[in-house]
């Protein structure tokens, strides 16, 4: 038996929820506070988001989002570049390397 809500087929309400948009999406948007700013800070990102027409949460995003996804490493090489460039200030470490040694005879399966 079918039951019918109204004039609507319970079969096409299923059919219906199950192209909606689940309620509990994976990807959640995130609360940040920043406490102790700067007022001088304060006040030139209010001033560029109303030079963006922008309120000063969605300047605030733009600016991290720009800031971070432009400067992430595509490849290993850039990835150790950019540590090499970061850890560069601090100075280099010399390690004593032991000598190499013949390498052992392989197991043999007989």
């Amino acid at each position: 038996m079918i039951a019918v809500i109204g004039a609507l087929d319970i079969n096409e309400v299923n059919a219906y929820n199950g192209v909606m948009p689940a309620t509990l999406d994976p990807i959640r948007a995130s609360s940040l506070n920043i406490r102790q700013l700067d007022p001088a800070l304060k006040e030139q990102l209010r001033i560029r988001a109303a030079h963006h027409g922008r309120s000063m949460e969605a300047e605030a995003r733009a600016i991290l989002r720009e800031a971070l996804t432009n400067t992430q490493p595509t490849s290993g090489t850039e990835l150790v570049a950019a540590i090499r460039r970061r850890f560069a200030p601090l100075g280099g470490v010399e390690l004593e390397l032991p000598p190499r040694t013949p390498a052992r005879e392989p197991p043999r399966f007989e």
